[in-house]
């Protein structure tokens, strides 16, 4: 933050503060009583900042004043780019705000190893979980703009959250977008126990057993929740929801039959092994890893729902740009590389080089999607 070192109401303290500061100054009255009348600080007050006001040594107040002001600036204008010639020079906290267990906590592992490699300084992930991912969002959007603490974030906690709750921040204002790991495929996994094994059988139970369904999700404002609410709205069943602390609890839940529907990327390995049915994938195509399950958007729903399932790295607002292109850079870079985009697809993603630009483009159109969507659908904390 800029502060002003000399108050706007100019009071006596800072007059006296100049006098003794400035030598120039006593020379520049005197010179100034010398000029005939009828010159120009004979007319109006103001008229000093837009003629020449003759100084000994052949310099005037004007000219002094901005050599004044640009040194005082130079600092500042120079930092940013001090700063990120030696970016990064000590480790990086990479905060998930969400618990260990969850998508976005495999992602950030998984984004901060590749990092460590290629920025040459350790990458930390600090799980800050708490209100749908709030807690750790604001934790970024309030610390120092140095580029040394970052966020992986998620749509939830910024496409859905800051309607629901005071969560202390403001996506678009508060954070700076950096890169994109990538569009998230998800599953809607349903229980087991439950007798039905594709979608359109879902919904024709859901009908005939009025109210006795609930779906899980990893927390109120969560990218689950509203998916779940889209699906119950547009396939016109009823269902409950259960928000958990997390993805974690809510697979337990279905793995226990406590809830019977769960729509998230982390139901994947008990798909596999059997332990849970998937009944359609949500997101941009079918999911290489489940080439027999229909898209949702194949069976005519789910074709307007807002794009929230995806991860990304953020910054607090005010990061310096060269340092927001370093990390953009090292960031894309890892999602091309071969191990680090092979981890990231097991994880339901689909890599996607960005620049910060198209995030942001792309972040005000879902954030206004978003937000009617919930008008609509009357969705609250």
């Amino acid at each position: 933050m800029c502060r002003m070192l000399i108050s706007p109401t100019n009071p006596p303290g800072a007059r006296r503060w100049r006098a003794a500061r400035d030598p120039l100054r006593p020379a520049c009255r005197a010179a100034a009583r010398r000029r005939p009348a009828g010159g120009p600080v004979a007319g109006p007050r103001h008229a000093r900042f837009h003629s020449a006001h003759p100084c000994p040594g052949g310099h005037t107040m004007t000219t002094r004043r901005i050599l004044l002001g640009a040194g005082l600036a130079a600092p500042f204008l120079l930092s940013g780019t001090a700063r990120a010639q030696g970016y990064p020079s000590q480790p990086i906290r990479l905060v998930c705000p969400y618990p260990p267990g969850a998508t976005s906590d495999n992602v950030s592992r998984v984004m901060a190893r590749a990092l460590s490699a290629r920025l040459g300084q350790t990458v930390v992930v600090e799980n800050r979980a708490g209100a749908g991912g709030a807690v750790g969002t604001r934790h970024v959007a309030e610390s120092k703009a140095d580029g040394y603490t970052l966020l992986n974030a998620s749509g939830g906690n910024f496409l859905i959250s800051p309607y629901l709750n005071e969560v202390g921040y403001h996506p678009l204002r508060d954070l700076a977008p950096v890169a994109m790991a990538g569009e998230a495929y998800s599953l809607i996994g349903v229980s087991a126990a439950l007798p039905v094994k594709t979608l359109p059988e879902l919904i024709a139970y859901a009908k005939q057993h009025k109210g006795e369904l609930n779906y899980a999700s990893s927390g109120i404002g969560s990218t689950g929740h509203l998916r779940g609410a889209l699906l119950a709205e547009q396939a016109g069943f009823e269902a409950v929801h259960i928000p958990f602390p997390g993805s974690a609890a809510a697979v337990n839940s279905l793995l226990a039959g406590d809830c019977q529907i769960l729509i998230d990327p982390v139901v994947a390995p008990n798909v596999q092994g059997g332990k849970v049915r998937a009944v359609a994938v949500v997101g941009s195509g079918r999911w290489d890893d489940f080439p027999d399950v229909p898209n949702i958007t194949e069976l005519n729903i789910g074709q307007d729902w807002p794009s929230s399932g995806w991860y990304g790295l953020f910054a607090p607002a005010g990061v310096p740009e060269p340092i927001i292109e370093r990390l953009n850079a090292a960031y894309n870079d890892a999602l091309a590389e071969p191990e680090t985009a092979a981890a990231l697809r097991r994880l339901g993603l689909k890599p996607e080089p960005t620049a910060p630009r198209q995030i942001s483009q792309r972040l005000a159109q879902d954030y206004a999607a978003s937000g009617a969507t919930l008008q609509r659908l009357r969705i609250t904390a």
